[in-house]
């Protein structure tokens, strides 16, 4: 449920013209773009980098199971890992919807909200 505050900045942002809300949500995701990249450049160097140490992918390494012998620091690189890889599809999602604002521009009828 919206705040008064958050319904008072939309008020806002629904006054300003048709075209100045395009302009502001494309460059705006243009430039939440550039950080989802970042991230995501993160993230996948992680995931190579558990990959190379233990000569692996999650994927084969979760359908085998860890070996028996697999001490704490495995474990713990484990976890981390499939944290890594969520974070990875979660960016990959968000770079996809953020690129077709981006690229295609964003129309938003008298009524619409971008966040709705």
């Amino acid at each position: 449920m919206e705040s008064g505050v958050e319904m008072q900045v939309e008020q806002i942002f629904l006054a300003l013209p048709r075209e100045e809300r395009e302009a502001i949500i494309s460059q705006g995701a243009v430039l939440r773009l550039s950080d989802l990249r970042k991230r995501f450049f993160l993230a996948q160097s992680k995931v190579r980098f558990f990959e190379e140490q233990y000569g692996t992918h999650l994927t084969q390494l979760d359908a085998a199971g860890l070996p028996d012998d697999a001490g704490y620091e495995m474990h713990e690189d484990y976890i981390m890992w499939h944290h890594w890889a969520e974070v990875v599809e979660k960016l990959k999602a968000d770079i996809v919807s953020l690129e077709k604002i981006a690229q295609q521009g964003l129309y938003l009828g008298e009524l619409s909200y971008a966040g709705y």
